[in-house]
């Protein structure tokens, strides 16, 4: 299917979502691999793995340019090479999503929704944080967090953040889509930032980005 969603946003970042329904010959056409980037391809053994790092440099071709080269530092935290875009890279199942701004930090996470996170919640939500019981809703709202914590690791380059000690998201009303708070408290960061969520079939996505 290629890219389902191309978004310039209020902040001035620009928000891609590529849904995968191609095989590695087709997504393998639509990108320009360096020799790093093949190298690099070419060690992963999972199929899925693959889709996913071809998806990625697909949809970013899409977004700004064909030649654009995606490299990592040691905490494996996304760049453009030649400085022009922060970036942050996301994606779960058949979906890939990426959030670019030439003069903000950026942070996305997307997520296909299971019953399995309620088993892992007492990982991340901490006391401060207020959970929807009702069972329609319960699941979707602890997604939220979980998306909203990721991006903001991202976001902070992945500084000795622990997901229930460092990072707390402000209590508020599940709705399809919204604007909600989270905060940074460690010890090398303490900030607050605005993130925005919203659902896309059975996915959530949180996206946030400062200066």
């Amino acid at each position: 299917m290629g890219i389902i969603l191309k978004k310039k946003l209020k902040d001035g970042s620009l928000l891609g979502m590529w849904e995968i329904t191609e095989d590695i010959n087709v997504l393998l056409s639509q990108v320009k691999l360096s020799a790093t980037e093949l190298e690099r391809f070419d060690g992963f053994l999972s199929h899925a793995r693959k889709l996913e790092f071809l998806s990625v440099r697909a949809l970013l071709a899409k977004m700004i340019n064909p030649d654009a080269k995606i490299i990592y530092n040691g905490n494996q935290k996304p760049y453009i090479e030649d400085g022009t875009q922060n970036i942050s890279i996301s994606h779960s199942k058949k979906i890939t999503s990426i959030l670019l701004n030439k003069t903000k930090r950026v942070g996305i996470d997307l997520e296909f929704m299971s019953h399995r996170i309620r088993k892992v919640a007492h990982k991340f939500i901490n006391d401060s944080e207020s959970i929807n019981k009702n069972d329609l809703i319960e699941r979707y709202h602890l997604y939220v967090h979980w998306c909203a914590k990721e991006a903001l690791y991202k976001i902070c380059d992945k500084k000795d953040i622990n997901f229930k000690l460092n990072l707390f998201i402000k209590p508020f009303p599940v709705n399809n889509k919204g604007v909600i708070k989270g905060k940074v408290n460690s010890d090398m960061i303490n900030e607050e930032f605005d993130l925005n969520y919203f659902k896309y079939d059975n996915y959530v996505i949180v996206y946030t980005s400062k200066v």
